[in-house]
């Protein structure tokens, strides 16, 4: 039986027992229609289409929504043999919202009977070359143009492959925004140019009802795509601004306009780690002293960097990625704790911030409580094994236990008075969420989000800024900083040959930027980890109005240039990234915050100008 839902200019005619939809924007140029039929995917990979399925609808009117309801039962393989599963589904259009939510939930599946649901089915996209594009959370952000070529593997939800849960595609004069509103399982792939939407068990079962939120659009364009986003995020009270986080810890405010400072103490290398160099352990340890390290600081300090947050690495016993969670006592032969502290104490006179690396997530082996198990359990009831950092062997501590460890460590700094400024729990933002099995620790992705996001809640509570490595959406709320939050390229290690995939934007920012404070890398050089060999770290530091990192041993000459962003980055942290535009070509961009400050700039040509409100306008290359 076909439906027709409508609400004002929209209009999505549906039926689902041969799941098609087609949704029309009056005044749109084209319609937007499911391309393929939805299916389970079990564990042995036997896949099961729903059109092989019995199905049963009826409309579901709420008052403010319309609806379809659809149950898809007696599922059958291509040999015949029937299922005992059940999907319940709804298509429904918000009458005040406008949006279409899709949403499904599998009934009737035991552990590990089903590995995906691939609904709702992808949306078709057949634009020719010149007519359209999509849009993917890939890190920061990337436009595919229609026609483009590129592969991809199946992307995570909250990892690399998707910051936030969100994405589009834009035909000639119309277009739609796919919010994953259940994100925490969500996955995706890429079939051709069109974009696949899936769900991966929770604890080996489907368990709930998971759902996708669509917005069309005319006229609009992947700002459009951002901003409805940042809406729905507001709506929901889940947008927390660098505001809200500075009154709760006003050391924040430090932040604004200031550079980020790495350095290290020691490095270790354990001889299974993939690191080791057997022909030279000369290579395997090292440690450059707490003190030779303030005194890098009194030089920064002397060339001009009248501010500064000190990001500290290699601090602990063993030096970097080391023992972790357990990575006391201080590095002896770099200092020991009385070094550390008088590198704080060197920072605090500077005016500088002290903070630290820190991790809780790698589980090392020689940790001196170590307990496999605390550590994470999978379905099949083994722990992960890795080597690769530079502590050598270790699992992954479940999130859930992280936090007691947390405590214990910071209270170590308090007793020996070393006052931490901020700190940087690894890995937190940016690898995917972890599941556990372990019946006393028992964990969901979800949870383990909850677990991360308490661990860094903690240093707020204590006064300590958080910070963590990139910018996953569901943790942004717990950080004030990040380590970097760059664009997927097309190679991590060989820096100045890596190419942009696709057409970079800063669709993260459009939605964060007053949110989080995301340094970026280089001064004059171009490439770095994330930012293509042609582009200039700091080029997109002006463009996203963040703030920029400076070398321990930054030049005087380098330090007075990089006053520019850090000038810009104290005017706009805390306001809106309203838009971001591609100009006549991709190398010429501009930003409009929304206190009116814009900037504009060509990577080609190497030039910059910003127009301040109050008038002021710097320019330069």
């Amino acid at each position: 039986m076909s439906y027709i839902l409508k609400h004002k200019s929209l209009t999505v005619s549906y039926e689902p027992t041969s799941s098609s939809l087609t949704a029309s924007v009056e005044g749109a140029s084209m319609a937007w229609s499911w391309a393929n039929d939805p299916f389970l995917v079990l564990s042995d990979g036997i896949s099961l289409p729903f059109f092989q399925a019995n199905c049963e609808s009826t409309t579901h009117d709420t008052g403010v929504s319309v609806g379809v309801r659809a149950t898809y039962s007696g599922f059958c393989d291509k040999d015949g043999n029937t299922y005992p599963y059940t999907v319940k589904t709804e298509v429904s259009l918000s009458l005040t919202t406008g949006m279409l939510k899709i949403e499904a939930c599998v009934l009737g599946d035991g552990k590990g009977e089903i590995s995906a649901l691939a609904y709702p089915p992808r949306m078709k996209f057949e634009a020719p070359a010149g007519h359209g594009y999509t849009v993917l959370p890939r890190m920061q952000g990337t436009i595919l143009p229609a026609g483009h070529g590129y592969k991809f593997n199946d992307g995570i939800v909250f990892e690399r492959d998707a910051y936030i849960p969100v994405y589009g595609q834009v035909w000639d004069n119309c277009g739609y925004t796919a919010i994953i509103d259940t994100p925490f399982d969500a996955r995706y792939s890429m079939v051709g140019e069109e974009i696949q939407p899936y769900f991966a068990p929770s604890l080996g079962v489907m368990g709930y009802s998971r759902a996708v939120l669509y917005d069309f659009f005319i006229g609009g364009d992947f700002n459009t795509m951002a901003k409805t986003y940042r809406n729905y995020l507001t709506e929901r009270g889940e947008l927390v601004t660098l505001r809200e986080k500075i009154e709760r810890n006003p050391k924040i405010n430090y932040l604004l306009g200031c550079p980020i400072v790495h350095s290290g103490i020691a490095v270790h290398i354990h001889p299974a780690s993939h690191f080791y160099d057997p022909d030279h352990p000369e290579n395997n340890d090292s440690f450059f002293s707490f003190a030779a390290t303030g005194e890098l600081l009194r030089k920064l300090k002397e060339n001009g960097a009248d501010k500064a947050y000190l990001h500290l690495d290699g601090w602990g016993n063993h030096g970097y990625d080391n023992l972790h969670p357990e990575p006391f006592p201080v590095h002896e032969a770099a200092g020991g704790a009385a070094g550390m502290k008088a590198l704080q104490e060197t920072c605090t006179e500077l005016g500088y911030f002290f903070g630290i690396h820190d991790q809780y997530r790698d589980y090392y082996y020689d940790a001196p409580s170590f307990d496999l198990d605390n550590a994470i359990v999978d379905m099949s009831g083994n722990h992960p094994y890795h080597d690769y950092w530079n502590g050598g062997p270790h699992s992954f501590l479940c999130a859930k236990l992280a936090v007691d460890y947390v405590r214990r460590n910071y209270d170590e700094f308090k007793r020996l008075d070393i006052q931490l400024d901020g700190s940087y729990l690894d890995v937190f933002s940016v690898v995917e969420l972890d599941e556990c099995f372990h019946p006393l620790h028992t964990m969901s992705r979800r949870e383990c989000a909850e677990a991360r996001a308490h661990c860094l809640h903690l240093l707020t509570d204590r006064g300590i800024i958080p910070s963590s490595e990139e910018t996953i959406g569901c943790m942004v709320n717990a950080i004030a900083l990040c380590h970097h939050a760059p664009f997927y390229t097309t190679d991590w290690e060989d820096r100045e040959n890596a190419q942009n995939i696709g057409i970079p934007i800063p669709f993260f920012n459009l939605v964060y930027h007053d949110c989080i404070v995301i340094p970026w890398y280089g001064i004059h050089q171009k490439g770095a980890w994330g930012i293509a060999g042609t582009d200039r770290g700091f080029y997109w530091a002006l463009l996203t109005g963040g703030t920029i990192y400076y070398d321990v041993d930054a030049s005087a000459e380098d330090i007075a240039y990089g006053k520019v962003a850090l000038e810009l980055h104290k005017q706009v942290a805390l306001c809106e990234l309203t838009s971001h535009e591609i100009l006549e070509k991709t190398t010429h961009r501009r930003s409009t915050f929304s206190d009116g400050t814009v900037v504009e700039l060509d990577f080609e040509e190497e030039w910059f100008e910003i127009r301040y409100p109050n008038g002021k306008t710097v320019k330069g290359n």
